[in-house]
């Protein structure tokens, strides 16, 4: 039996005609079951516009609160500046009895303010970390918790308690050790004699470790909080490899934690340059602080504008504790901007 070819052409192209010609799309009368699109309620919409608004409104008032309150200094310190018979940076003096003759400087409050902040956070970081990662690493879950508690109940006592006990009870105890430091280290210009009797137990040293524990809450809740978060992956990688706990946490936990770290240390730094009370409290002398020991004595800006508040009678001698004000102030913008800049540096890194 012999097939024509039209016949077969024909047939195929009957059968297969239109997909030959480039029409491959499926020929099917079924309907589509994929959703429609549906379109956003408008009121939630309108929700997102004013919940946007008010998240911009609240990040303005704080950004203008702020504006505000350094215009207010400003305005308040320029005139008593200007009347100032000293130099305002480089001044030890700080007498504003005369109106009329107006000398005063920050150069002694500004060097105890930082010597004793400073020395606060040498002494406290250490203590902060070491406490945060036995509370995350190493202490059982049982201890975990109220021994937290316990350590931020520290943050809760009053800065004149704190002030009363560092002057009462704790200066007494740093005699030895002042006095030790003084024989052995008096070549090193921290420990070299001050301008107050270590026996008197005033000194910036004391009030340095007062204001290492009133920052150590802050800087062991932050530190405690980095290091819960952690990824456990990181960790059962570093069990895996063979790594001891110590160096789980000198490769996992630490690094990862370095940007909280950071930015808990500012904070505390923060407290301890505008802390008031405990320090003059501790600091209750009128010798002014004469060179970076850790000896001498002095006021802060804070303690030195709350112990003359008796003297904002006038505008020039308000504006000359105005102006200390105003450098604190800008003094705490700085060290926050930096510390910012330094958790973001690690993080990126």
């Amino acid at each position: 039996m012999t097939v024509h070819p039209e016949v077969t052409a024909a047939g195929s192209s009957d059968s297969t005609g239109p997909r030959a010609a480039g029409d491959t799309a499926p020929m099917s009368s079924e309907p589509s079951t994929e959703p429609a699109p549906k379109a956003r309620p408008a009121h939630s919409n309108r929700a997102e516009i004013i919940f946007r608004s008010l998240a911009t409104a609240s990040g303005a008032i704080i950004v203008a609160a702020i504006a505000l309150i350094a215009l207010f200094l400003l305005i308040r310190a320029v005139p008593s500046v200007m009347a100032n018979d000293a130099n305002f940076f480089t001044s030890t003096e700080f007498n504003t009895s005369n109106a009329d003759h107006l000398r005063f400087g920050v150069r002694d409050l500004f060097m105890v303010t930082v010597l004793s902040s400073i020395f606060a956070l040498v002494i406290a970081v250490p203590i902060g970390v070491g406490i945060a990662l036995f509370l995350t690493h190493y202490s059982p879950k049982s201890l975990a918790r109220p021994f937290a508690m316990l350590v931020d109940l520290l943050a809760a006592v009053p800065s004149i308690v704190f002030g009363l006990w560092g002057f009462l009870v704790l200066a007494p105890h740093l005699k030895p050790l002042q006095q030790f430091l003084n024989d052995n280290l008096g070549w090193l210009f921290l420990f070299s004699d001050g301008n107050v009797s270590i026996s008197g137990g005033g000194t910036i040293f004391t009030a340095g470790v007062v204001l290492a524990v009133m920052i150590l809450p802050i800087i062991t809740s932050v530190s405690r909080e980095v290091f819960a978060l952690t990824p456990a992956a990181h960790i059962e990688a570093a069990h895996a490899l063979g790594a001891t706990k110590w160096e789980m946490v000198r490769m996992t936990v630490l690094p990862y934690g370095r940007s909280g770290v950071i930015a808990g240390s500012m904070l505390g730094l923060g407290r301890a340059l505008g802390e008031t009370i405990a320090v003059l409290v501790v600091l209750k002398t009128s010798a002014q602080a004469g060179g970076w020991s850790l000896f001498d004595g002095g006021y802060t800006f804070a303690s030195r504008i709350a112990a003359s508040a008796s003297e904002f009678s006038s505008p020039l001698p308000t504006g000359a504790y105005i102006a200390a004000g105003f450098v604190l102030f800008a003094l705490t913008f700085v060290v926050n901007a930096l510390a910012r800049l330094a958790a973001g540096g690690r993080v990126n890194g």
